[in-house]
């Protein structure tokens, strides 16, 4: 299974200016539990970190920081790690492991950021391969329970036109 199967987007990015109450409005517009955290005009195309609905959470409400009071520069982690959006699940997950994060950026082959991949999207997809998985086993037990009962159908008949003289 690669990352583009499983990753998340639309990619919503906000400016480094932008105040944690606009951040958080556009979490909510648009359903995603995290922001690409772009440079201000006029290289706003620069991305220069990422922030999660957590980073918000731990970094600005658990510290009394006001959202209107903090821009997203403040709780911002910088820089972005990404992987191939044709990268397997491993990659991701040693990718998370090596780095302590749960969030990673999925790019396309000339570099763009097209979609999140998180640590819930994993387990979400792993979690599916083993139902899958499970699903094969069911699968055959049934058909050897099919087949055994058509072993047993015709042992019957065999057995009917067998008889014994003593």
């Amino acid at each position: 299974m690669n990352l583009e199967q499983i990753s998340s987007s639309p990619v919503v990015r906000a400016p480094r200016s932008c105040r944690l109450q606009q951040a958080a409005e556009l979490m909510r517009a648009h359903h995603v539990g995290s922001l690409v955290v772009t440079d201000d005009a006029p290289n706003e195309e620069r991305i220069v970190g990422f922030v999660t609905d957590r980073d918000l959470v731990l970094k600005a409400v658990a510290e009394g920081i006001g959202p209107a009071d903090a821009m997203l520069a403040d709780i911002m982690v910088e820089g972005l790690l990404t992987v191939a959006r044709d990268a397997d699940v491993g990659v991701a997950v040693e990718t998370m492991r090596e780095n302590g994060v749960r969030r990673l950026g999925v790019v396309d082959e000339d570099g763009v950021v097209i979609g999140f991949v998180s640590f819930d999207d994993v387990l979400a997809g792993v979690a599916e391969e083993i139902a899958g998985l499970a699903a094969i086993l069911e699968s055959e037990r049934e058909r050897e329970v099919e087949e055994g009962a058509m072993d047993a159908d015709a042992t019957e008949e065999v057995s009917a036109e067998v008889t014994f003289t003593g």
